[in-house]
C-alpha cells in the first residue's frame, strides 16, 4: 500500500528527504523547500528593500534553481528586490559556451535581465588558454580567483548591492573539509558565513547554505526547469574532488553528515592571533586583498612572464629569468595575445556611484545596462543590447 505524505497525510509520498527522512509528496516538498530557504533568507537578513540583486548564473542545478526560487520568493512575499543574472564565460569549450545558451533561455523563461563577462575581456586569457600553460594541476586556482573577481567587477558594472550565489549545503560541508585537511585555520573559520564581503563594496550570500545537493536536483527535476548538467572539463582534477568523494561516503553511512559538519563549523571559534590579516586594497587594480598585490595579479603576472607558478609557488622566484622570458615569447607566439591591464575597481566604483545617483535623481537618459566590452576599458555604453558573450542581454 503506497504511504501517505508525512505532512499532510493525503496525498502519496513520492519522495524521502535525505536530510530529514520525511516521506512526502511533491507539493508538500516545494513547499517545505522554498520555506526552508525563505527563512534562511529572513533569518541572515540578506536583504532590505530595494536591494538590486545579482544571481550567480552558470546554467547548472544549483544556479539554475535559485534563479527560479528568489524569483518565486521576491514575488511571494514581497522582497522589493531588482533581481539580476550575472554570468561568466571561463572561456571552456564544449563546456561553458554550452551552459550559457541555458542561461539565455532562463533569461527569457524568468524575464530578468542577464549580464555576461568573460575571462578574456577582462583579463586577456580563456580558461583553455591557461591550462595550456599551467596544466591541469592548478588549473582549478586560476578559475576560482578570476571568477570571484569577475563577478565583482560584473556586479560593479550593474551597480549591484548583493550577489547570490547557488553554493549549497554540500559545497558548504566540502569546504570545511577541505580547510580542516590543508590545515587553513583562518578559512576554517569564515567559510561557514552565510554572508561575506565581495571587494568590500557588496555582499555575496548563500541562500541554499542549508539546501541539500540532492534536493536541489528533485526540484530542478520536479519543476522541469531548463539546466545544464554537464561536468566542467577540468573539474575531475581539482582537489574538491576528494572532499567530495570522502562527504559522499559519510552521507551514505549517516544521511544528517551534511548538516552535522556545518553545525560544527559553525561552533569554530578561531582566535585572533590565527585570523587571517585584516583586507587592504590591491596596489595594481584595487580589489579587497590581505596582500600588496592580490591573488588575481599575481596569476596574471605570472602567465604573462611565462612563469605560471609564480602566484601559486614561492619556487617560482627561482627559475632563471632567460628560460622565462622564452617561455614567455613562446606563449606570446602559440595564443597570439598578451593579458591585457584590468580596469581599477576604483574606477569601477565611480562608475557604480554615478549610476545610483542618476537613477535616484530619477535622470531617465542614464544609462542602466552596461556592456562588458566597455567597462573592461572603463567606459558606459549607450544601452546598447549586445547579443554576444561579452555583453548585456
Amino acid at each position: 500500500m503506497p504511504r501517505q505524505c508525512d505532512i499532510c497525510q493525503r496525498a502519496r509520498a513520492i519522495i524521502r528527504r535525505p536530510k530529514t527522512g520525511q516521506r512526502i509528496c511533491k507539493e508538500c516538498f516545494f513547499h517545505v523547500f522554498e520555506t526552508e530557504v525563505h527563512h534562511t533568507i529572513v533569518d541572515g537578513r540578506l536583504f532590505t528593500p530595494g536591494d538590486r540583486v545579482g544571481i550567480g548564473a552558470s546554467g547548472g542545478k544549483d544556479s539554475t534553481v535559485l534563479a527560479y526560487v528568489m524569483k518565486t520568493l521576491n514575488e511571494r512575499y514581497d522582497y522589493g528586490l531588482e533581481l539580476f543574472l550575472l554570468s561568466v564565460d571561463e572561456g571552456i569549450s564544449g563546456y561553458r559556451d554550452d551552459s550559457l545558451e541555458t542561461v539565455k533561455r532562463n533569461k527569457e523563461q524568468y524575464g530578468l535581465p542577464l549580464m555576461i563577462v568573460s575571462y578574456e575581456q577582462l583579463y586577456g586569457w580563456s580558461m583553455d588558454a591557461i591550462v595550456e600553460a599551467v596544466g591541469r594541476k592548478n588549473n582549478c586556482t586560476f578559475c576560482g580567483v578570476f571568477r570571484r573577481q569577475a563577478l565583482d567587477r560584473g556586479a560593479l558594472m550593474l551597480d549591484l548591492d548583493h550577489i547570490v550565489t547557488g553554493h549549497n549545503a554540500d559545497d558548504v560541508a566540502e569546504t570545511i573539509l577541505m580547510n580542516l585537511l590543508r590545515g587553513d585555520i583562518p578559512r576554517l573559520g569564515r567559510c561557514t558565513e552565510i554572508t561575506t564581503a565581495g571587494d568590500g563594496y557588496m555582499g555575496r550570500s548563500k541562500p541554499f547554505k542549508y539546501a541539500y545537493q540532492k534536493e536541489i536536483v528533485m526540484y530542478a527535476y520536479l519543476k522541469r526547469l531548463d539546466y545544464f548538467s554537464t561536468e566542467c572539463t577540468y573539474s575531475p582534477n581539482a582537489y574538491r574532488e576528494n572532499a567530495r568523494h570522502f562527504l559522499k561516503d559519510l552521507e551514505s553511512v549517516r544521511p544528517s553528515a551534511i548538516i552535522d559538519i556545518i553545525h560544527s563549523g559553525e561552533a569554530i571559534k578561531v582566535s585572533e592571533e590565527v585570523q587571517a590579516q585584516k583586507p587592504s586594497s590591491c596596489e595594481r587594480c584595487g580589489y579587497i586583498s590581505s596582500n600588496v598585490i592580490c591573488k588575481a595579479c599575481a596569476l596574471l603576472e605570472g602567465l604573462e612572464r611565462g612563469i605560471p607558478k609564480l602566484g601559486i609557488s614561492r619556487s617560482a622566484k627561482h627559475v632563471d629569468a632567460s628560460a622565462a622570458d622564452t617561455y614567455a615569447v613562446q606563449n606570446h607566439r602559440q595564443f597570439g595575445h598578451r593579458a591585457v591591464e584590468p580596469v581599477h575597481f576604483e574606477r569601477l566604483r565611480e562608475k557604480a556611484h554615478e549610476m545610483r545617483r542618476r537613477r535616484m535623481c530619477g535622470d531617465s537618459d542614464s544609462c542602466t545596462t552596461t556592456s562588458c566590452d566597455d567597462l573592461c576599458h572603463g567606459t558606459m555604453c549607450a544601452c546598447a543590447m549586445d547579443d554576444g558573450a561579452g555583453g548585456c542581454h
